[in-house]
């Protein structure tokens, strides 16, 4: 057997195997380029703390390394606590930041002084950046102006908003005219505040006056302002009130002219429905409206009154031999419209309604009636079954006595 010592050939790599070894390879070569920015960001610190009255100079960056500083400064509107001084904070190498307090406070804006006949009220009492100042006239006067003022910031200073209102005095222009009527002091072309005014009404050329509808008196309560409209004056007058079944008891006369005042009242036996007081108001009409007196109704008692009557218990005798006998003497007073002479013979109201106890004797009795019929049947089928044994016995015993018979005949 001879053995071949020539050196062997390399086995060709399939591609597959090829390129998978060269995957797994660039991988591991890679690995570390995609794992140093997450170590990266875990290493790092997020974004420095937030105040009210500072923020930081730059602009904010999604992580901060070990070791940068973030400055800040105040905002508008504040100062610092310590003028001159560095406001800062590092990132430490735990990925803190280090302590860092609120450095900076509220500018103030200047003091105001009371407008002329008004005064001003700060808001919690302070003149801070963000507070209000409200402004308030005296009575007599209007406030001619913004009523609420604000402390506002601008770039590094503070300020009022507006210009400062100012109290002036209140007048009111003449009221307005009416027909058939007038007020005082119409000579006036201004009116100051708190003065007033009086309505009245003319002389009527005809049977009936004017009323003076509304308020008669007005004031100047705000500028060009009155506490109500003008009155009007007109005839006013409302029909003679009737109330039928009853009377006016107050307030009588011939003519009912505006306001006019009437109470009523029913006459015995009638009730009155609506109020018993009414009024004559604009529109000529009574209000509220005339009420009604409605009769009374009288309810009959549901007992009839018991009638004496007296009927004799003995049969009648006649008098005479052969007469016919006379009917029960019933006493005159039993007779009455609507009531039952004793010899009627309906039967009295109490015996249509049965008591409980002819309900419980009804059913007793319809038991033992049942009872019996059951007992009775149960009794005749018995006798049956009996008569049908003592039939069948015989039977039997005379088939016996006939075959015993038969056997022994020679």
């Amino acid at each position: 057997m001879t053995a071949s010592c020539g050196p062997r050939k390399a086995r060709p790599c399939s591609p597959a195997s090829s390129f998978s070894s060269r995957c797994f390879v660039g991988i591991l070569l890679n690995a570390p380029m995609f794992l140093i920015p997450i170590f990266s960001v875990l290493d790092a610190c997020d974004e420095p703390p937030r105040f009210q009255g500072m923020k930081p100079q730059d602009e904010l960056k999604p992580s901060y390394s070990p070791g940068d500083t973030v400055r800040y400064e105040c905002r508008p509107g504040y100062q610092s606590l310590s003028p001159g001084s560095l406001i800062s904070t590092v990132c430490w190498e735990n990925n803190t930041w280090s302590p860092l307090q609120e450095s900076c406070k509220k500018k103030s804006c200047p003091n105001l002084g009371d407008p002329e006949n008004g005064n001003i009220n700060y808001v919690n009492g302070s003149t801070e950046f963000g507070s209000q100042v409200h402004y308030v006239c005296n009575a007599g006067y209007y406030l001619a102006g913004p009523a609420i003022r604000y402390c506002q910031a601008n770039d590094n200073s503070v300020y009022w908003s507006d210009s400062s209102p100012i109290c002036e005095k209140i007048f009111c222009q003449p009221p307005g005219k009416i027909l058939n009527g007038k007020y005082t002091n119409s000579h006036k072309e201004v009116f100051e505040y708190n003065e007033v005014v009086t309505y009245s009404c003319d002389p009527s050329n005809g049977p009936d006056e004017y009323s003076l509808v509304g308020n008669s008196t007005l004031v100047c309560v705000g500028n060009d302002k009155w506490n109500s409209e003008p009155p009007e004056c007109k005839v006013v007058k409302c029909e003679y009130p009737v109330l039928q079944d009853g009377e006016i008891i107050s307030g009588f006369g011939t003519k009912f002219y505006y306001k006019a005042k009437v109470i009523f009242k029913c006459k015995e036996g009638f009730t009155l429905i609506g109020s018993n007081t009414v009024f004559c108001n604009a529109n000529s009409a009574w209000e509220p409206p005339i009420p009604k007196c409605v009769k009374e109704s009288t309810t009959p008692s549901t007992q009839s009154p018991i009638s004496s009557v007296s009927v004799s218990t003995q049969p009648p005798i006649p008098s005479v031999p052969g007469s016919k006998p006379t009917s029960p003497t019933v006493s005159p007073g039993s007779s009455h419209p609507g009531h039952p002479r004793p010899t009627d013979e309906s039967a009295p109201e109490d015996n249509k309604h049965l008591g409980v106890g002819p309900i419980i004797g009804i059913f007793v009795a319809v038991s033992v009636v049942l009872g019996g019929i059951v007992g009775a049947c149960v009794y005749k089928c018995l006798s049956k079954n009996k008569r049908k044994t003592e039939i069948s016995t015989s039977y039997s015993a005379y088939r016996d006595k006939s075959t015993t018979s038969g056997e022994q005949t020679p």
